[in-house]
């Protein structure tokens, strides 16, 4: 069975007429644009490799920000509506989805909509971006959110790692600010996207560390070498059995995921580097993350 444990919510049912071919900057992904106007058909048509899928956008800061050109905000806007979208989706896939709410720490009604996302939509988890939602992974607000996650059980997925997006502060995303919520929560599920790249050894640390600390390796692929190495490290860290599937749809499709993991090995063809375990790779792919993660 593959499930892929991050993929993005469509914001649209069909087709918008009022904004065809709406994207992400090329920044992104090298050579290749985004598209942010994906419908529900092309989610569904592009998911069709995984048995199941978690899905969810992210809550926009109630504050206000800075917008740099990125494309960042069309896949980031009111809590209420992103937890809304997300839910009506679940709804009408639900042997195949699983819906993560979203919500901002320093927004004040934030206990009373992860109250609203789970209890009234069935949302099953929760969605966090702090360097784009602009809020200390270590603040005070913060952790009010991993506290009443815990004492629901529910899941915390993490955006983790770099951006090319100017304002989004970068330490927010390191991976080792979660070596202390980890400590703090030690019953709270936790997913680190992207394996944190470029910072995966500490990924590794973390999560070789804390028992109910994963990763995904979604968004990675398009960077080769740093895949291999990622991979490298989770090997002699002995932490493979700690990485998640996840696709990062629509950034990435799970078909392209799952065939460049397996072709990992091929940037050290014809060198005496130490390749990545094709069996350990197989189990990525198998792995039954939604009982690690208490979702069965």
């Amino acid at each position: 069975m593959l499930i892929d444990v991050h993929t993005h919510t469509p914001r649209h049912r069909e087709r918008p007429r009022e904004e065809p071919g709406s994207s992400l900057s090329a920044i992104w992904r090298p050579g290749q644009r985004i598209p942010t106007d994906f419908t529900w058909a092309d989610y569904l048509e592009a998911l069709e490799p995984a048995d199941r899928a978690i899905v969810f956008n992210i809550a926009a800061d109630p504050r206000g920000g800075r917008i740099d050109g990125s494309g960042i905000e069309q896949l980031m806007y009111e809590a209420r509506q992103v937890n809304d979208d997300t839910a009506a989706f679940v709804r009408a896939y639900p042997h195949k989805l699983i819906g993560f709410l979203s919500v901002h720490p320093h927004d004040p009604g934030v206990l009373e909509e992860i109250e609203r996302a789970t209890q009234d939509l069935g949302l099953r988890g929760i969605k966090l971006g702090p360097n784009y939602q602009n809020f200390d992974p270590l603040g005070p607000e913060a952790f009010r959110v991993y506290r009443r996650a815990e004492e629901l059980g529910l899941p915390i997925l993490l955006h983790q790692g770099t951006s090319p997006v100017q304002f989004a502060d970068l330490d927010y995303a390191h991976p080792r600010h979660i070596d202390r919520v980890a400590m703090a929560f030690p019953s709270l599920k936790i997913i680190l996207a992207h394996m944190g790249h470029p910072w995966q050894a500490d990924c590794c640390m973390v999560i070789r560390k804390h028992p109910n600390v994963y990763a995904d390796i979604s968004a990675q692929f398009y960077r080769p070498w740093s895949y291999y190495n990622a991979l490298r490290l989770a090997t002699e860290w002995g932490v493979l059995d700690k990485l998640l599937f996840g696709s990062d749809y629509p950034f990435a499709t799970p078909r392209e995921t799952l065939d460049a993991l397996y072709r990992v090995n091929d940037v050290i063809e014809g060198t005496k580097l130490p390749p990545v375990p094709i069996r350990e790779l197989e189990r990525i792919a198998q792995r039954d993350s939604l009982a690690l993660l208490g979702l069965a």
